[in-house]
């Protein structure tokens, strides 16, 4: 693969990160900001400079990592996946071609001032001269950057150092005039302004030394450019009667008409048009490196990544960019359209923060040559405000960003997933901690004691089959000198009373007690023989167990019939108002099991189920194998459950194997006894019988369904399904 020529100086980085800044924000905003704010806009410049920098640090860190072409994009694919790095690469670049866009017809005002010219035409000719540009090489971008930003800088500097000793304090006045609220949506507004600062992480592969003029870059246009804004504010504000600019489109050539007269309009006129051409310029090269990226990671065709061999340029994505930036100034109502991307920026920015926690956190290869100061509450910082100034960007702002969000979710679903198989540190450092919070409920179930066990029998199932269920119980509290209640529940019709069927004991129901009073001889454990008369056997079951106090019921699986898939299992039903956990059976004998398969559904084992697999295997001298589904997860996935697994088996009693389930089963030893945990989804439940997934085990099955109040919360069972 061809690798893009580093030639970006210094200058290059800082010529290219301020020309990104200094466009819009200070030659179109103010006038806008000045109607939300009034003479607090000055303040509200500083203050979204100041909630750039979270971001502007974590940027700067993670492209010293990674001085990769692509910037966000890259950083945020690696550390959030590709479905977000899907994200923030289409959004970002919609975006700054949005932005591009702006900047072209926003200069095309003050130009006006001076000649009178048709407006998009002027746009469309100054967008094709810079596409030319960028198709040559990023070195002449550079060096054409640098000019711009000289240029434009000396004439604002003129602008400011002329006009300031005409500032008028009365004009200061009734400073917060608009309250917070109005300062804070001002800054929403004008934090588009900073925006660019960081667009040169995204040609970090063509930036010389990229560990030291990265961060100087980065960090020093931002401080610059802040000082720089809130002077030329302070000024544009001192200088002329309050309102006299708000809504104005070309607020500073007005202001410069106050103090500096025709010469300095022309001044003006002349910074306004280069910044406009400058962050046009920038957004072409910056935005071009987003398709170009995503397609060397599969994430958009490959055609995008190519590289010409004659500018060393990536040709087709710097073209497809071009297209876009043209057809949408001669096409789109741009204007509303950049406020709406400007929303989607605030969310990157705040997806950035994000990020580094997130490649710190993890277990990835990050060696960044500059570190954030101030970690994690920087980034914690960053990423809240982030969230704060989305809410100041009105409601077709986020309806925008939402828009961009669901069709990048949708081409990654439609083109990108089925290419790719790659997931973020941030997947596995969440992944690893959610593994943590498992096994630390193992430790806590191993200390929580069976003592009780309600062997409830709702239908004749034979002696062999009764004995199997008894001996299972009998292996759950023998270490705990526990007692098993064997309850044979009767269920009469409605209209009987219960007073005549409770008091008549037959010779049956005295056969079935001294039966099971010889199992607890066998078995060497207490048990109890009882019999239940009642009209609802599902309520009776329950009432049982909690009026004596039962630490676990245990019943055989019964076959789901259409009428409880339609109308409710009567099974189901006990798990949900049980007291305790209720262990269901699929009954095909049970006799000393030394080999337990304790079998996963994709996300940790369950505390009370590993809790049963422990003590049967401990009672018989066996052995567990850990079963777990094998989903062609990504390696990084695979080392993780490894680990795991190996501190899980740590914890456990017996010795144990950890096996890959693969769905056609021919990898597998049949065990003795296969565990595993209950879905916990109604309606599934509801319409599918909730029998094991592995391929015919051809041994006793048992479900675990834990108590209520032992369940995780909801929220933390769908993060386990979504990491694991």
């Amino acid at each position: 693969m061809k690798e893009l020529e580093r030639d970006l100086g210094l200058p290059s980085v800082l010529a290219i990160s301020i020309g990104a800044m200094i466009g819009s924000g200070i030659f179109i905003l103010p006038a806008l900001a000045l109607e939300i704010a009034g003479p607090a806009v000055v303040l509200a410049y500083l203050l979204a400079g100041l909630l750039v920098v979270p971001a502007a640090l974590s940027k700067s860190e993670m492209a010293t990592a990674m001085p990769e072409a692509g910037g966000t994009y890259i950083y945020i694919e690696r550390g959030m996946g590709p479905l977000l790095g899907t994200v923030a690469g289409v959004g970002t670049w919609f975006s700054l071609s949005f932005k591009g866009a702006l900047a072209l017809v926003g200069g095309v005002p003050y130009l006006l001032l001076l000649f009178d010219l048709p407006l998009k035409p002027v746009a469309l000719g100054l967008a094709a001269v810079l596409i030319l540009v960028n198709l040559v090489g990023a070195k002449q971008t550079g060096r054409l950057q640098v000019a711009i930003v000289v240029v434009m800088l000396a004439a604002l500097g003129w602008f400011a150092a002329g006009s300031a000793p005409a500032v008028q304090s009365a004009n200061y006045v009734d400073f917060f005039g608009s309250g917070f609220g109005g300062l804070l949506a001002a800054t929403g507004l004008v934090f588009v302004s900073y925006a660019g600062v960081t667009k040169v992480a995204s040609i970090a592969e063509e930036v010389e030394d990229p560990g030291r003029n990265i961060p100087l870059g980065i960090l020093g246009s931002l401080a610059f450019t802040t000082v720089l804004y809130v002077a030329i504010v302070a000024v544009l504000v001192g200088i002329t009667d309050p309102g006299s600019v708000a809504g104005s489109l070309t607020p500073v050539a007005v202001a410069a008409e106050v103090t500096l007269g025709e010469a300095g309009v022309v001044a003006v006129i002349l910074a306004a048009i280069l910044a406009l051409v400058s962050t046009a310029n920038a957004g072409i090269l910056s935005s071009s490196r987003y398709p170009f990226a995503m397609s060397r990671d599969k994430l958009a065709p490959p055609s995008l990544s190519g590289v010409s061999d004659r500018f060393g340029t990536p040709v087709t994505s710097i073209t497809l960019t071009g297209v876009v930036l043209l057809a949408l100034i001669a096409f789109v109502p741009i204007l509303e359209i950049a406020k709406l991307a400007s929303a989607f920026q605030i969310i990157v920015f705040a997806l950035i923060n994000v990020a580094v926690v997130a490649f710190r956190e993890g277990n990835a290869d990050y060696d960044p040559e500059f570190t954030s100061p101030l970690y994690p509450w920087m980034q914690i910082f960053g990423a809240i405000t982030g969230v704060l100034l989305l809410t100041q960007m009105g409601a077709v702002a986020l309806l925008g960003a939402l828009v961009i969000t669901v069709g990048s979710v949708v081409w990654y679903f439609v083109y990108v997933r089925p290419r790719v198989r790659r997931e973020g540190v941030a997947t596995d450092a969440i992944r690893r901690q959610v593994g943590r919070n498992a096994l630390a409920d193992v430790e806590s179930a191993a200390t929580e004691d069976t003592h009780e066990v309600l062997v409830a029998l709702t239908k004749a199932v034979g002696a062999e089959r009764e004995r199997s269920l008894v001996a299972l119980a009998a292996d759950v509290v023998r270490p705990h000198d526990g007692r098993v209640v064997v309850v044979r529940f009767e269920e009469i019709p409605d209209q009987a009373p219960l007073t005549e069927n409770a008091t008549v004991q037959s010779a049956a129901d005295r056969t079935f007690e001294a039966r099971v009073e010889a199992l607890g001889a066998e078995f060497d454990v207490a048990v109890e023989a009882d019999e239940v008369v009642s009209h609802d056997t599902k309520h009776a079951v329950v009432n049982f167990a909690d009026h004596h106090g039962m630490d676990a019921i245990l019943a055989e699986h019964e076959p789901l019939r259409l009428r409880s898939r339609l109308l409710g299992d009567p099974v189901d039903w006990v798990v949900r108002h049980a007291s305790c956990d209720v262990f269901l059976v699929d009954n095909v004998g049970y006799d000393a099991p030394t080999h337990v398969a304790l079998s996963g559904d994709g996300g940790p084992y369950d505390s009370r189920a590993v809790a049963l697999a422990d003590a049967v295997a401990t009672a018989n001298d066996g052995r567990i194998s850990l079963w777990y589904p094998d989903d062609g997860g990504t390696d990084r996935h695979s080392r993780t459950m490894d680990d795991y697994q190996s501190e899980l088996s740590s914890l456990l009693s017996v010795p144990v194997r950890s096996e890959t389930l693969r769905t056609d089963g021919g990898n597998l030893a049949s065990p003795d006894l296969l565990v595993r945990t209950g879905a916990d989804h109604r309606l599934r439940n509801a319409l599918f019988d909730d029998r094991p997934t592995v391929p015919s085990p051809g041994c006793t099955t048992v479900t675990v369904y834990p108590q209520a109040d032992r369940r995780p919360p909801f929220a933390r069972r769908l993060l386990e399904r979504f990491v694991f």
